[in-house]
C-alpha cells in the first residue's frame, strides 16, 4: 500500500508540474489581441514601471537631447537682443539710426563708428552721473552686506530677549512698499539737512535694503552645522572671532548673491535718485532721463550712456556669477 501510495503522489506532482509548465509555456506563446505577443510576468511589470514615470521626466528624459538645447539657444538669443540692439545703435550715427533700424549693421558694416562713445566722454554731465552712481551704490551696497551679515548672525546663533519677535518685526518691513516712505522720508532729511544729498540717498537704500538682508543671512546662517560652532567655542573662540573665522567663510555665497543683487537694485534705480538725491550732480539714470526731456533726439547721448550704464552691473554680476549661482543653489539639496 504505501508503494502504491507513493507510486500516486509522484505521478499527481508530474502530472502537476507538467500541466504548470504547459501553462506557462502557452501563457509565454500566447498571442494578445492586438498582434502583440504574450509576455512573462516580469516583463509586463517592467513594462509597468516605465509606463508609471511621471510625466515631467517622461518629457525631459524625451527632449534631454539636441532640441531642448536648441530651444534654450533660441531664448537666450531673444532675451539678448534689446541690448544687442542698444550696442550696434550706439555705434552707428544719429542720421543712420534716424533712417533704418540697427540689424542694418550686419550688412553694413561701415556703418560703426566710436564717435558717438567719444561724444560721451566729452560730456561732463553723464561722465560725472556714472561717478555720482558708482558713489551711491558701492556704500549701499557695502554697509547693507556688513550689517545683513552681522545681524543675520545674531538672530541666527546669539541668544538675547526678544529675538524672534524681532526677527518678525524685520520679515514684515520686507512687505512695505518704497513709495509709502517718500514723503515722511523726505520730510525727516529736510528737517535734518539730508535732503538732496548723497548721503541720503545711500541711507535710504541701506534702510530699505536691510530687511531682505538680514532675512536671507539668517536663513542661510542657521544652516551651519552647530557642531562646527561648538568646536570653535571649545578652542576658545568668542562670537566675532567665531564670526569672522566660521560663518563668514562658510556664508560667501549667499553674502555674494546678496552683494550682487544690492549693487543691482541701487545701480539701476531712478525712483529714489530723482527725488533724494543732488538735482546738480544726479545719477546715470536720472541723467539720462534729463537728457530725453531736454533734448528729445539726441540718440548720439542716449544710446551710449544707457550701454556703458548697463555694463557696468553686467560685469559685476559675471564677475561674481560662481558665487551668485553657488548662493541660490545653496540649500536646494542635501
Amino acid at each position: 500500500m504505501t508503494s502504491v501510495d507513493g507510486a500516486g503522489a509522484a505521478g499527481r506532482a508530474g502530472a502537476a508540474g507538467g500541466a504548470g509548465a504547459a501553462g506557462g509555456a502557452g501563457a509565454a506563446g500566447r498571442v494578445l489581441p492586438d498582434g502583440r505577443p504574450g509576455a512573462a510576468g516580469g516583463v509586463r511589470a517592467g513594462r509597468g514601471g516605465r509606463a508609471g514615470r511621471p510625466l515631467a521626466a517622461r518629457i525631459a528624459a524625451r527632449t534631454g537631447g539636441g532640441a531642448l538645447r536648441i530651444f534654450l539657444v533660441l531664448v537666450a538669443l531673444f532675451w539678448l537682443m534689446p541690448s544687442v540692439g542698444l550696442l550696434l545703435s550706439s555705434l552707428r550715427s544719429p542720421q543712420q539710426i534716424a533712417e533704418s533700424g540697427w540689424w542694418q549693421v550686419f550688412g553694413k558694416p561701415a556703418q560703426i563708428t566710436w564717435d558717438n562713445y567719444s561724444q560721451l566722454l566729452a560730456n561732463d554731465k553723464v561722465m560725472g552721473s556714472l561717478l555720482t552712481t558708482a558713489a551711491i551704490t558701492v556704500p549701499a551696497t557695502v554697509l547693507v552686506v556688513v550689517i545683513g551679515s552681522l545681524a543675520g548672525y545674531a538672530f541666527a546663533w546669539m541668544d538675547f530677549p526678544g529675538r524672534d519677535g524681532w526677527f518678525l518685526v524685520v520679515v514684515g518691513l520686507l512687505v512695505v512698499p518704497v513709495q509709502v516712505a517718500l514723503i515722511p522720508v523726505a520730510k525727516l532729511f529736510g528737517a535734518v539737512g539730508l535732503f538732496e544729498t548723497t548721503a541720503g540717498v545711500i541711507l535710504f537704500h541701506t534702510a530699505f535694503g536691510l530687511p531682505f538682508a538680514v532675512f536671507l543671512l539668517r536663513n542661510f546662517f542657521a544652516e551651519i552645522p552647530r557642531e562646527l560652532l561648538e568646536a570653535a567655542r571649545l578652542d576658545g573662540a568668542g562670537e566675532l572671532r567665531l564670526f569672522t573665522r566660521v560663518v563668514l567663510p562658510l556664508g560667501g555665497p549667499a553674502i555674494a548673491s546678496l552683494g550682487i543683487f544690492q549693487f543691482l537694485w541701487v545701480w539701476n534705480d531712478m525712483l529714489i535718485a530723482l527725488i533724494f538725491a543732488d538735482s546738480g550732480h544726479p545719477p546715470i539714470t536720472v541723467a539720462l532721463q534729463q537728457e530725453v526731456r531736454q533734448f528729445g533726439n539726441n540718440i548720439d547721448v542716449l544710446a551710449p550712456g544707457a550701454f556703458l550704464s548697463m555694463v557696468v552691473p553686467l560685469i559685476v554680476f559675471f564677475a561674481f556669477q560662481r558665487q551668485f549661482v553657488s548662493g541660490v543653489m545653496a540649500g536646494a539639496v542635501k
